[in-house]
């Protein structure tokens, strides 16, 4: 990610993040422009920063595994925080920036995610929500967050790139995903665009 207000960022890997959740006990998954890769599976755009996601439920199990790294809330609208030891962040925080030190640039953010029971529930409206069996899919066996619901969080206001993971996801989804991502849009976007291309277009695989 180019250098922000927040700090200079230098990301590290998907291979990284994976090896420095190993052990961690409790869900976890790659998300982000990295999930929409992994699904393609094939680079096709540059990536600026690597996201993890996991259950809000699970938050303090997550800042214990990384004890040693500085770890800071993204408090809405845009302000870093400390995230103190032991703070159960609240709803409205769901973005945390991890980094070695003061004096190193961010490495990787984790995203927290809500549940209730087996269920895993989008932020924006709890009316859609999806079994936490079907959120994510194994790469080589990582998990990987579900391409249909990846692209549900980038289609509000997307960004060049986010109409880049849309035009090179939409064409390998399964009919019934391509159904729950029109579906969950016409719920929360009615207007979005991209709803008439997921009637449209033919699925290649």
């Amino acid at each position: 990610m180019a250098d922000s207000p927040l700090g200079r960022w230098e990301a590290i890997t998907p291979a990284e993040v994976t090896a420095l959740l190993a052990g961690l006990s409790a869900p976890w998954w790659i998300a982000g422009g990295y999930a929409i890769e992994a699904f393609v599976g094939k680079s096709f755009r540059p990536h600026d920063d690597v996201d993890a996601g996991l259950f809000r439920d699970d938050q303090l199990t997550i800042q214990r595994h990384l004890a040693g790294w500085e770890l800071h809330a993204a408090d809405p609208p845009g302000a870093l925080r400390p995230w103190r030891t032991g703070e159960q962040l609240p709803a409205g925080v769901h973005d945390i920036w991890a980094r070695r030190g003061p004096d190193d640039p961010w490495r990787f953010q984790l995203m927290l995610n809500e549940s209730n029971g087996d269920e895993w529930l989008f932020r924006r409206d709890e009316r859609i929500r999806r079994t936490i069996q079907s959120l994510t899919w194994l790469k080589d066996g990582v998990p990987h967050l579900a391409p249909e619901i990846q692209l549900l969080f980038k289609s509000k206001a997307p960004r060049p790139k986010d109409e880049a993971d849309f035009e090179a996801a939409l064409p390998l989804l399964e009919q019934r995903h391509k159904a729950w991502l029109r579906n969950a849009l016409e719920l929360v976007e009615p207007g979005n665009p991209w709803l008439a291309r997921l009637t449209s277009t033919p699925r290649i695989r």
